[in-house]
């Protein structure tokens, strides 16, 4: 019989799913996420985000000053990258990304961190250098450093954590950052045992996705309100989610994960 997925002995862990601007479905959940803590006793807690706090939602500059500030209450903390990070941190070097950009979310990062720009993704491709040159100009250097050094991957016992997903037929060890950072369908439709549960964001789902070979907590906070955290204690899973300015907690029956 297979055994079932565990955190470290004495570990509980708390993955948050894609940000994307919205700073006050953050709050609202580290509030929760503090007082929750006080609970582990001893054990070594670890606040892991798993990228995309950037673009979509209106208030980019806050979460990353959010994020940069730190958390007191917890004894370790993970800051994975996302896509749109990379994507920015693109942009920010001037590389040619301008619509596919724009489209997605980088409107209002322009926007929120006072860059004048044009709703039309064809006026605003068409001005994509002197946008990337003024963006430059008023991006602080603590929020580059911080995008900078954003970590690709980490792991936990039998759970590893990424932005988007893992390549199926490729070890974990040989995975590159491209993929963990922007896979999509080749992994969502595999049944593959990766070695490891994998957790990750990326792709919105109204719910969590709990599958026996990954759990997927991307629930679109910058449209739905909805900001999702997966609580991995042992051999329990919870998830708490925002939702009309409460916190939510919902507990799951663990499923019997795959073994190497």
């Amino acid at each position: 019989m297979q055994q079932a997925s565990s955190t470290s002995p004495q570990t509980r862990i708390y993955a948050i799913g894609d940000i994307h601007g919205r700073e006050d479905l953050l709050a609202l959940l580290l509030n929760w996420i503090e007082g929750d803590v006080q609970s582990a006793g001893s054990k070594h807690t670890v606040l892991v985000f798993l990228g995309d706090y950037v673009d979509r939602g209106p208030h980019t500059p806050d979460v990353l000053e959010r994020l940069i500030a730190g958390f007191t209450f917890m004894q370790e903390t993970v800051f994975l990258r996302g896509n749109h990070e990379e994507t920015l941190l693109n942009f920010l070097n001037s590389e040619a990304i301008g619509w596919s950009w724009f489209k997605y979310g980088g409107l209002e990062t322009l926007q929120s961190y006072g860059v004048a720009v044009s709703a039309d993704l064809e006026e605003a491709t068409a001005c994509s250098e002197k946008l990337s040159k003024e963006l430059s100009l008023i991006f602080p250097p603590e929020h580059k450093n911080f995008l900078q050094h954003l970590e690709i991957q980490w792991s936990d016992s039998d759970y590893m954590f990424v932005h988007a997903g893992v390549r199926p037929g490729v070890a974990l060890v040989d995975q590159s950052d491209y993929d963990m950072m922007w896979i999509r369908d080749d992994f969502l439709n595999s049944s593959e045992d990766f070695g490891k549960i994998i957790v990750h964001g990326h792709t919105i789902e109204p719910d969590p996705v709990i599958k026996v070979n990954r759990i997927g907590i991307d629930t679109g906070a910058f449209e739905s309100d909805r900001l999702s955290c997966l609580v991995l204690e042992d051999n329990k899973r919870r998830i708490v989610y925002t939702n009309q300015g409460k916190v939510h907690v919902t507990h799951f029956n663990i499923s019997v994960a795959p073994k190497p």
